[in-house]
């Protein structure tokens, strides 16, 4: 109740964005990228208060993931047929200049955005997200992730052709969910969350290496905000300070009193700081 409150209040008070059949200077385009295993539903808070306040949303659902009918085992471990709904909306879409937001291995996706189209993002935004750069590679993030991520608890792994070869996706269980990335969430959306999980791929070293090459002259010139979250027990703040430091973003904000799933938890928040990066990259 508290939060449908709050969507028709900015409704109220937010200046009509297409007066005369213009929109207004301060409409901007979201792009927003899930993380592993989700799809663009878990944004359904933040992409409300963005769409009722003049803005243009778009949630997309990467490859088997979310609504996309394509099968995890399809993906063999590629990066690159992971994200293709991404660059397939990057490269086909009339787009101008969009705000990209990537939150957890969206990261990942968004990097590869940054690359292929520099010249359509305004700014992208990590949030508690993965973030690769020249000198941090994907590989040395997962690893470390590795490190000090323990135990998945009851989540499963699926292995390519039987159980002696090597696992080819990760399927978040019920226990995992509830204690380690929806632990401050609502109760509703957790429940939400255990009905529209998908398995989400591990991708192949090899072709990680090959397919994820990030340059200076095109990543690099892209401005980049990363949002903390500081109660994260999937990618624990200090995971993420490791990642700024070793790769540093132009800005970094913080949320506090918030789980990995900061866009459920924290949704007004995640707005508000989203609105304060378009307005200084436009």
């Amino acid at each position: 109740m508290k939060y449908c409150m709050i969507v028709v209040l900015l409704i109220i008070l937010s200046p009509n964005p297409n007066v005369n059949g213009r929109k207004s200077k301060s409409s901007h385009h979201f792009v927003l990228v899930h993380g592993a295993g989700h799809g663009g539903w878990c944004w359904y808070k933040v992409a409300t208060l963005l769409k009722s306040t003049g803005h243009n949303v778009t949630a997309i659902d990467l490859t088997a993931s979310g609504i996309n009918p394509i099968q995890v085992n399809q993906i063999n471990g590629s990066v690159v047929d992971y994200n293709k709904p991404l660059m397939d909306f990057m490269g086909t879409h009339n787009i101008n200049k969009v705000i990209l937001v990537g939150h957890s291995l969206g990261g990942l996706s968004i990097s590869l955005a940054m690359e292929s189209f520099p010249h359509k993002i305004s700014a992208a935004v990590f949030v508690s997200a993965s973030m690769p750069g020249l000198n941090l590679t994907f590989l040395n993030i997962f690893q470390e992730f590795s490190r000090r991520s323990g135990s998945f608890l009851d989540s499963k792994f699926i292995f390519g052709n039987g159980p002696n070869n090597p696992a080819t996706a990760l399927v978040f269980g019920p226990n995992y969910l509830a204690t380690k990335m929806y632990q401050l969430s609502p109760p509703e959306d957790l429940v939400l969350a255990g009905s529209l999980m998908r398995a989400w791929p591990l991708f192949n070293n090899d072709l990680v290496k090959k397919q994820v090459k990030l340059s200076k002259e095109r990543y690099g010139s892209v401005d980049r905000v990363f949002i903390v979250c500081d109660q994260d027990l999937t990618a624990d703040e200090s995971f993420q300070r490791w990642m700024i430091e070793r790769n540093p973003p132009h800005q970094v904000k913080l949320i506090n009193g918030t789980d990995h799933m900061v866009m459920i938890t924290k949704p007004l928040n995640l707005f508000t700081l989203l609105l304060e990066v378009a307005e200084t990259y436009y």
